[in-house]
């Protein structure tokens, strides 16, 4: 049986106190159980159980464990974290905590009405309502960055997948649905140099008002930003120069607190960059992120282009091949005959390793942040092997516009997972296993240690890990 990693997923759903909560009679509120310096009370685990119930509910799925077990030993579990990342003092960003809080908070306001209806619900005020979601964000937060610490530092080699294989029962080995193997290519707008213009403009003008006080730093990255921090103002987790990439962090690193960057172009796109604060290695920034934008006749430029190349191509007046070695702008495949890789993926999480290519993308591979855009999907599921799309437009990893056509290659057909045909695939599934098996010797080691205490009314409850009760 194939392990997987205990998650703190049934808890973070928890935040909204009491959205999903059924009437129930009333009761005094009571210590459940205590971990570490941490107490779990009665109505935190009502709370957690009501809203496993619910997303059970809504996915349509169903399970022998009573949810009020379930729920108490994740809590058990997420508090024994936060402790232990406390006394380990792991590292995390905090300085979000309230505006989440209160995204929260509207959220429940909205459901019960007004804020007023939600202070009569819960028979607390909302100032405590809201520093109760705070202290949960944090511990949530501590809680997983303590996880990620342990199961991060996994590693696996070929041995220990080719035993992980070995030890699969044969006649349940893991299907791997079907796959796709395509080729592409891709051309970006040829205005593209007047449309890096105009974004710097834009940015020159935000850092005029910013610098001179007519606005603030925040409110402009939450107005125009397109990263995904723009919610937060702009700010970024404290992270090493490291983490950033190189033109990003050459700025940051000439920076003084509070002083803004002039325009800064990465692979991202176009960037202005304020350092909040240094703490030793750790820079504390936010930034403002654009990207070039284009008129709708620069966009069907490249497309009308890719139709005529595609024709060609189907004319047999030459082949795809060196079609896209001639026209492509990607560079990842135009020299591989427009075969399409995981190479932009892997570079773009500096994870790259020949030995990690791959050429083969299941459907769950397509999609936000999975590497492979959902209009390549939409297009080569549409074709026959050895048919070409029309051309059609798309973004790359880090958000630029583009169009491209396609070529439908291969289709593998769902198959039981072998060591040959689908070793990265197995790969993955060999490390959640080990990570697994970690993870859990770790939380059994740190039962031990520390303090742990359970009620006696709950003691009989039938948890997964019989350690808890001590």
């Amino acid at each position: 049986m194939i392990r997987k990693i205990v998650t703190l997923s049934v808890v973070v759903a928890t935040l909204a106190i009491g959205v999903t909560a059924q009437k129930r009679q009333v009761m005094l509120d009571k210590i459940v159980a205590v971990v570490g310096g941490s107490s779990i009370l009665h109505s935190e685990v009502v709370r957690t159980a009501d809203d496993l119930t619910q997303r059970r509910r809504e996915a349509g799925y169903t399970s022998d464990r009573d949810p009020f077990t379930e729920a108490l030993e994740a809590l058990l579990l997420q508090k024994l974290l936060y402790n232990q990342a406390l006394i380990d003092s792991v590292e995390v960003n905090t300085s979000d905590l309230v505006t989440r809080a209160e995204g929260q908070v509207k959220i429940m306001a909205e459901e019960a009405g007004s804020i007023p209806a939600l202070e009569a619900k819960h028979n607390m005020q909302i100032y405590h309502i809201r520093e109760m979601l705070r202290r949960r964000l944090e511990e949530q937060t501590y809680a997983q960055a303590m996880q990620s610490e342990i199961t991060s530092k996994v590693t696996i080699t070929p041995g220990e997948v080719e035993r992980f294989y070995k030890r699969l029962d044969k006649d349940s080995l893991p299907t791997i649905a079907k796959q796709y193997v395509y080729a592409q290519i891709t051309k970006f707008p040829k205005s593209i140099v007047e449309a890096k213009q105009r974004t710097r403009e834009r940015l020159l003008e935000m850092r005029e008002r910013i610098i001179t006080g007519k606005t603030k730093f925040a409110t402009m990255a939450r107005m125009y930003s397109v990263d995904g921090s723009a919610i937060h103002g702009g700010e970024m987790e404290p992270t090493v120069l490291a983490g950033f990439v190189q033109p990003f962090a050459d700025a940051l690193r000439e920076l003084k607190p509070g002083q803004v960057s002039e325009v800064v172009e990465t692979e991202f796109g176009f960037h202005l960059i304020q350092l909040i604060d240094r703490k030793g290695d750790l820079y504390h920034c936010r930034h403002i992120l654009l990207r070039p934008i284009y008129t709708a006749e620069e966009l069907v430029a490249p497309m009308q282009e890719l139709d005529s190349i595609a024709n060609l191509i189907r004319k047999d007046s030459i082949t795809f091949e060196a079609a896209a070695a001639q026209f492509s702008d990607d560079v990842h495949s135009k020299q591989n005959g427009g075969i399409v890789t995981n190479h932009d993926l892997l570079e773009h999480y500096n994870a790259f390793d020949a030995k990690l290519t791959a050429t083969r993308f299941l459907e769950e591979d397509f999609g936000m942040g999975r590497g492979k855009s959902i209009e390549d999907y939409n297009a080569i599921r549409k074709l026959q092997v050895g048919e070409i799309s029309p051309a059609f437009q798309s973004q790359d990893l880090v958000g630029n516009n583009l169009s491209k056509i396609v070529k439908l290659v291969e289709i593998i057909p769902p198959h039981p997972a072998s060591l040959k045909e689908d070793y990265l695939r197995l790969e993955a599934m060999a490390l959640t296993d080990k990570q697994g098996r970690v993870f859990d010797e770790w939380v059994n080691k740190k039962i031990e240690a520390m303090y742990v205490f359970i009620d006696p009314d709950y003691r009989n409850l039938k948890f997964t890990n019989k350690k808890w009760i001590k």
